[in-house]
């Protein structure tokens, strides 16, 4: 499992190595810059875990909480992020009604399965002279997807294609 790897990456109680860290409590309120051994005593006393979130600015950045509550959190989060993958749908400005309804039932299908989903328009030769037709299929895809989803990018152009993301709500 991942969670050993977590578990080194997190500085907490006597693994933090700086001598005074900013204290923010459980509510978040901020408790102000202590030595580590004060925000260790007042962790210890509530029963918490005192732990590094923001290791890179001075002083370090240190939360009263729970370690093993705070490392399921993320842990749960970096498996959210990896199961979100993008994937692609391409198609044409001259697209036919059934192939079209084929590509919106993908699209249904991998915003269901939680992924984005990255809708490409390929223009070939002269077909550049007329974007309209081509934002009129968004419109058309956007017209037939029923469901909760947004629309993270609307359509736009980047050289001879248009692009436009959608992702699940």
């Amino acid at each position: 499992m991942g969670g050993e790897n977590i578990n080194k990456e997190i500085r907490a109680n006597e693994r933090i190595r700086a001598k005074e860290v900013r204290l923010v409590d459980v509510d978040g309120k901020q408790l102000g810059i202590m030595p580590v051994a004060d925000a260790l005593k007042i962790a210890g006393e509530r029963g918490l875990d005192l732990v590094e979130v923001a290791a890179n600015v001075k002083p370090p950045v240190c939360r009263i909480l729970d370690f093993g509550k705070y490392r399921y959190q993320l842990s749960k989060k970096q498996s959210q992020k990896k199961s979100a993958d993008i994937k692609e749908i391409k198609i044409r400005p001259q697209i036919t009604e059934h192939d079209l309804g084929l590509k919106v039932k993908n699209i249904r299908r991998f915003l269901d399965e939680g992924n984005k989903a990255k809708i490409m328009m390929f223009f070939r030769g002269r077909e550049i002279v007329r974007p309209e037709f081509g934002m009129k299929v968004f419109e058309k895809i956007l017209g037939t997807l029923t469901g909760k989803f947004n629309v993270e990018q609307s359509p736009r152009f980047e050289g001879k294609n248009i692009t436009m993301i959608l992702t699940p709500k």
